[in-house]
């Protein structure tokens, strides 16, 4: 597993971004993004972590939002973690929003991988489509950190 997952941070430094998205201006990396002027939706916070018994998830695992919310997802322990949501479990017309709205991606549908702990990753979800989004951490997919979010009027 640890070859793996240094396998796969040897491969995010030395590719960069791999996405289109790009962080705003001054944001560093693993930082709060700055709110766009005018965000009135409330901020949902998700941790990443890897619970007393080994688990690893996300908490919590299911997370209802309205359009116009931002949802945080903090690196806590056991990382690193990141976010990808599942092409064929978002909704219509949820790609294109996701792709175009995820800073520092390392390719489609996914986030830049949170190394620091307390580090986070943002998603504004202002003029997203409504329905369900499965999501998921790449380097513990297989250990069963997923988790769904709701995202509604």
């Amino acid at each position: 597993m640890r070859m793996v997952l240094a396998a796969v941070t040897m491969m995010v430094a030395a590719c960069g971004d791999g996405g289109s998205g790009s962080a705003a201006a001054g944001q560093v990396a693993g930082t709060v993004p700055a709110l766009a002027a005018g965000t009135t939706g409330t901020v949902h916070e998700v941790e990443m972590l890897r619970t007393s018994n080994g688990d690893y998830v996300f908490r919590p695992a299911e997370l209802t939002v309205k359009v116009g919310d931002r949802v945080r997802w903090v690196n806590v322990s056991g990382g690193p973690h990141n976010v990808a949501f599942y092409a064929e479990r978002i909704p219509e017309g949820a790609k294109a929003f996701l792709n175009a709205g995820m800073v520092n991606r390392m390719g489609a549908l996914t986030g830049q991988l949170l190394i620091q702990p307390k580090a986070v990753y943002e998603i504004s979800f202002d003029g997203a489509p409504v329905g369900t989004y499965h999501y998921f951490c790449t380097p513990h997919e297989m250990l069963g950190m997923k988790a769904r979010l709701t995202v509604i009027q």
